[in-house]
């Protein structure tokens, strides 16, 4: 099955998808789930945002950065650093801790940039990360674009 991104609504839909959603870095299983959330937007790859109780206890620590940004439709989100023995990830991921009406699904639930770790799968396809370094959707074969975060795009 197929999906373009020019059929998702605008502003964004959070589904529940039984797929099995693997993230890895450095060789090792950072989360795996079946209970992952995708939220959907026009023009955008979907995101998945996975259960904290289905990542790696203790990999997941505050960002060093601070960073928070502001979505239009879910509200403040705030940044993680994953922290694997040495090695430091900064921003690699952002929880919605207060997601606004409508989102309150994204509470306890963290979406991880694909380009920031080494690979992260959707029923064990290796997904291709979102160009740009804003947006974390994760494209697969049955995602469709042309997609909006790369050079050039982000004025659609």
């Amino acid at each position: 099955m197929s999906e373009s991104v020019w059929d998702y609504p605008r502003p964004p839909r959070v589904e529940p998808t039984t797929a099995h959603v693997v993230v890895e870095h450095l060789g090792r299983p950072i989360a795996d789930t079946r209970r992952a959330l995708r939220v959907l937007e026009t023009s955008h790859p979907p995101t998945d945002y996975l259960p904290v109780s289905d990542v790696a206890a203790g990999v997941l620590v505050p960002a060093r950065s601070g960073m928070a940004t502001v979505c239009e439709f879910k509200g403040v989100a705030r940044y993680w650093d994953l922290v694997l023995d040495e090695t430091l990830v900064p921003d690699v991921g952002w929880t919605f801790p207060q997601p606004t009406p409508g989102y309150e699904e994204l509470e306890d639930h963290v979406a991880l940039y694909p380009s920031r770790v080494e690979r992260c799968l959707v029923d064990d396809e290796v997904v291709t990360p979102q160009a740009g370094d804003f947006y974390g959707g994760w494209i697969t074969s049955g995602v469709r674009g042309p997609f909006k975060g790369g050079p050039g795009t982000m004025g659609w």
